[in-house]
């Protein structure tokens, strides 16, 4: 009998070159992939691949091993469970290991007043739930969010995200009552008097403010630069939503467990919100996420509003456990600070002519490339210094409303060696692009 096509594809695949031209194959070309090398063994900053090669590991899963790959504490954590159990639903037969770790995370979430906590899987089913939370509080439909902000890539949360490329085009239409304001950008002539005028402007001209629910904002945006929020800026959203009755929500997703030099960004920030959404470095790549808030709006949605099969997995769970536990005794708030500011003086020395901006709050760091003879975005001169660091084994993200961001997600826990040896092929990369 003739092998099928599915016969051969199945064939061992011993090189990179081979899992590549499967994968074009078998996965569909909406799945951006950024290398094609395929990984064998990952430890703390390092990467590497089936064929040997070293990568220094500066994008983290995109912002999710603050504790580096492979920690000894979280892999031992996660092996005990193994030995316990997997799954069970938590709404069906609960475990004590949830209920200490929100007890750990509405302690943590800045606020001296009452909060609850639940989790939930992704960041993007953390917004979501924060949404119904907020809707189900209120009373009203009404959510407004930022240009240039991202959210998931879920309905929802594809029309609150502010960047049509890649994560809008070919998927509407989307839910509605969603609203977009300016976010404060001063690189691009945007101020904080701007940002809040046009938040007004929506009550003028799209929507009643006493039929909005929530502002959902990043204390620092991801996918839009790495911009973090002027105080004022975030002291003027406060204000506004306590002139009409409107929730504050921190989507913290990106920016949680010690990322900004804070253990939570808001933190930096002397405003309290009313919700905030976490997930990524929080488990150290096992798949959870979650909400926080004030318990009387935590409250609101009845018995069964809120929940998921595998929401607050116990093996992400433990992992969660092990991640605080160690943020706290490797001093890793700290650290974030300490090694933003060697990456920032590095980028600095470099004097590299195309740099726009240099933008960091502890250790979410981001270079911005402007042409330098007409000084607009320059997604090409990003490239060509990502793919010039990549050649030379160090992985880097790119970012931003116009894709001329470079963002630096490291580990907190890349050892000095290692810190300094990127830093090398960084003024490398700078140099030959």
């Amino acid at each position: 009998m003739p092998q099928t096509s599915a016969l051969r594809a199945a064939a061992p695949a011993e090189t990179n070159a081979d899992w590549e031209a499967r994968r074009l194959a078998a996965t569909p070309r909406g799945v951006s992939v950024l290398g094609d090398f395929y990984i064998d063994r990952a430890e703390n900053a390092e990467l590497f691949d089936i064929e040997g090669k070293r990568y220094i590991d500066f994008a983290a899963g995109i912002a999710v091993l603050n504790v580096g790959h492979r920690h000894p504490r979280v892999v031992a954590a996660i092996k005990a469970q193994v030995d316990k159990f997997l799954h069970t639903c938590y709404q069906v037969a609960p475990y004590g290991s949830y209920v200490s770790l929100a007890e750990k995370i509405s302690a943590r979430a800045p606020g001296a007043h009452a909060k609850k906590t639940i989790f939930l899987t992704t960041g993007a089913e953390a917004v979501e739930n924060a949404v119904k939370i907020a809707r189900s509080a209120t009373g009203r439909p009404g959510i407004i969010a930022f240009g240039g902000a991202f959210h998931g890539r879920t309905s929802l949360t594809m029309a609150l995200t502010g960047k049509v490329a890649p994560y809008k085009i070919g998927f509407g239409p989307f839910p509605g009552d969603i609203y977009h304001a300016a976010y404060p950008d001063a690189l691009h002539g945007v101020t904080v008097a701007d940002a809040l005028a046009s938040l007004r402007k929506l009550f003028k001209s799209d929507i009643d403010p006493q039929r909005v629910a929530a502002i959902l904002f990043e204390p620092v945006q991801g996918e839009g630069g790495f911009l973090p929020a002027p105080k004022d800026f975030v002291a003027g959203l406060r204000k506004i939503a306590d002139e009409y009755g409107i929730l504050l929500i921190a989507d913290e997703v990106q920016t949680g467990f010690a990322r900004t030099g804070k253990f939570f960004a808001i933190e930096h920030f002397d405003v309290a919100v009313d919700l905030m959404t976490f997930a990524k470095s929080l488990a150290a790549g096992m798949p959870l996420s979650g909400v926080v808030g004030r318990a009387e709006i935590m409250d609101a949605p009845g018995p069964g509003g809120l929940g998921g099969t595998y929401a607050g997995n116990p093996l992400a769970v433990a992992a969660a456990h092990a991640v605080i536990d160690i943020i706290d005794e490797e001093k890793l708030v700290a650290r974030a600070v300490t090694l933003g500011e060697r990456l920032t003086a590095a980028l600095r020395r470099a004097a590299h002519q195309a740099v726009g901006e240099i933008r960091a709050l502890g250790s979410m760091v981001a270079v911005e490339f402007l042409d330098p003879k007409t000084h607009e975005p320059s997604p090409e001169i990003t490239k060509k210094v990502q793919a010039a660091a990549l050649k030379r084994g160090l992985i880097l993200l790119t970012c931003g409303t116009y894709g001329n961001v470079i963002r630096f997600l490291y580990p907190l826990t890349t050892p000095d060696a290692v810190f300094d040896e990127a830093l090398d092929i960084l003024a490398g990369a700078l140099a030959q692009a």
